[in-house]
């Protein structure tokens, strides 16, 4: 498939080499606003050999010189069905051949960064980059003042159709964008807009093609689902079985007291998820003192008495079984740990969970969090590197911790933590603020002048005291207001620790942040009437 791309790339270059000659021009294209870590993830790829007939499927449809071929490919299913690994094969073979191609991806993770509204800004960059052509297109638009990448998603796709109408007529090849994982842009307003945009596409140029993933929420399938534009395939409909059976021989193999017999008995419990079955060969194939491959094996075996449990489910809890001691004490500690993962506003490394952590009221909660953490590396990325942010694998575990009815013993709800995280962020605060953070040498150069900046920002603004700077306002806009609490905040503003802040914010490129930090934080005090220390916004 990939030498489908490659040849038409090659045909797509000759053809437009003479683009590359006007060098002399100024392609800065520093005006154009991108969303970071939302493209390509080249570690999310199909193993070599599966999922070839829907990867032959999209590659028919890109390369399909029909007129009126649908501009829209709609990629969903059920979470675990590997929409995500799909797309990114996609997106990874066609820039490998050298394909003009733009990958934007939603995590849940990142909502707080409001990811929708640099979508299209973040596209029209991304396509700049990879053509000449469509690069100086932009470049000429923001010179002329006719680019205008705003907030306004619609604005900016009336942009990108304009851009995209100068540069595709004598381009012969496609021009490919996915948009991986549109149901994790958060709740149904963050992306009606983009929704929008998608019923509309019919009126891309005919290169152009949009490779779309997601789960069948309502509101896509209402507005996509007999789309003429958009062709729309459900992996919930194709049989992985096959593809699953690969994958699970190539990780457990030579695995001691996993043979064949074992290996099918996995497959068939698989039911075609294969972040299910991601998780069985992580979990089994893990090293571990207390249980060996085969008490691992023989676990996962045992029947659910859990009536309507999915498999996803069940494996959760497989594996917290394996993690956590079921005991008041190991319980609490788990859920209080996982609500300060799933709840603050921007992921976070072990050290700086830590660090935080310590400054939670309830003394039961000042633990070492690497207990925990260092043995759910199934389920959460950055275990290994304690400077790592953490991050849920799949979006299904938030799903699955956060309904009681799924996750029973291990259900993470929301009561207390916003007060815990507001009050854990304003003690980082007054602990971690002071004058001349970083230890500059003259107050008079510009941020940009001073070379080693980045590196004395690393050195000593850690990631807890950054995020405390970010959010200790959001965090105590959705809390009650309390005495306690708002003593804090006044150790913050009332004093000359609000000028620290302020540097700090500068320093960190997000000074802009300030104002709205303190409106909000003048609106969650007004409720009482001790508010006369409170410093004028």
């Amino acid at each position: 498939m990939i030498q489908e791309f490659r040849d038409r790339a090659v045909r797509d270059t000759s053809i437009n080499v003479y683009r590359g000659l006007d060098i002399l021009e100024d392609l800065s294209l520093d005006g154009v606003v991108c969303a970071e870590g939302a493209g390509l993830d080249t570690t999310k790829k199909c193993l070599d050999g599966t999922r070839m007939e829907i990867l032959k499927d999209i590659v028919d449809w890109i390369n399909d010189p029909a007129i009126n071929v649908p501009r829209i490919f709609w990629l969903h299913g059920q979470a675990g069905r590997g929409k995500s690994v799909i797309a990114h094969t996609i997106a990874l073979q066609y820039k490998s051949a050298g394909g003009i191609c733009s990958i934007f991806c939603f995590a849940r993770d990142r909502q707080t960064e409001r990811r929708e509204e640099m979508m299209l800004s973040t596209i029209v960059r991304d396509l700049a980059n990879c053509d000449l052509a469509f690069q100086q297109a932009v470049v000429r638009a923001i010179k002329d003042n006719t680019l205008n990448l705003t907030h306004d998603v619609m604005r900016q796709w009336k942009e990108l159709l304009k851009l995209l109408s100068e540069v595709s007529g004598g381009r012969v090849g496609n021009v490919i964008v996915v948009i991986d994982a549109l149901d994790e842009s958060g709740p149904k307003e963050s992306r009606e807009h983009i929704i929008e945009v998608l019923t509309e596409a019919a009126s891309l140029p005919p290169n152009f093609r949009i490779l779309l993933t997601s789960r069948p929420l309502a509101d896509v399938m209402g507005a996509l689902r007999d789309a003429q534009h958009v062709k729309a395939v459900s992996l919930d409909g194709v049989s992985a079985e096959q593809d699953v059976h690969m994958y699970v021989s190539k990780q457990l193999k030579d695995r001691p007291d996993i043979g064949a017999v074992e290996i099918n008995q996995i497959v068939c419990r698989a039911d075609g998820l294969f972040e299910w079955a991601r998780l069985v060969c992580e979990w089994i194939g893990s090293d571990t003192a207390d249980e060996t491959i085969k008490k691992r094996f023989d676990d996962l075996m045992v029947p659910t008495s859990r009536e309507g449990a999915t498999p996803l489910d069940e494996m959760y809890v497989t594996v917290l079984n394996s993690i956590v001691v079921k005991r008041q004490k190991p319980l609490a500690q788990f859920r209080s740990l996982m609500q300060q993962i799933l709840y603050t506003l921007e992921p976070l490394p072990m050290d700086a969970l830590h660090a935080m952590r310590m400054h939670f009221p309830r003394e039961g909660d000042h633990f070492n969090v690497s207990h925990i953490l260092d043995h759910m590396g199934s389920l959460l990325s950055g275990i290994t590197d304690h400077k790592i942010p953490i991050r849920l694998l799949h979006s299904s575990f938030h799903d699955f911790l956060t309904d009681q009815s799924r996750s029973g013993d291990y259900f993470v709800g929301d009561s207390g933590i916003q007060q815990e995280l507001a009050l854990a962020s304003l003690c980082v605060l007054y602990e971690g603020l002071c004058f001349n953070i970083c230890g500059l040498e003259s107050s008079f150069l510009l941020n940009s002048e001073v070379p080693d900046l980045a590196e004395r920002i690393k050195a000593k603004i850690p990631s807890q005291l950054s995020y405390s700077c970010l959010f200790w306002a959001k965090h105590l806009q959705a809390t009650k207001f309390d005495p306690e609490l708002a003593e804090h905040v006044k150790d913050i503003l009332g004093n000359e620790r609000i000028l620290f802040w302020f540097e700090a914010l500068s320093l960190l490129g997000v000074l802009g942040n300030a104002a709205p930090a303190l409106s909000s934080a003048s609106e969650w005090s007004q409720v009482s009437r001790l508010v006369g220390w409170w410093v004028p916004v």
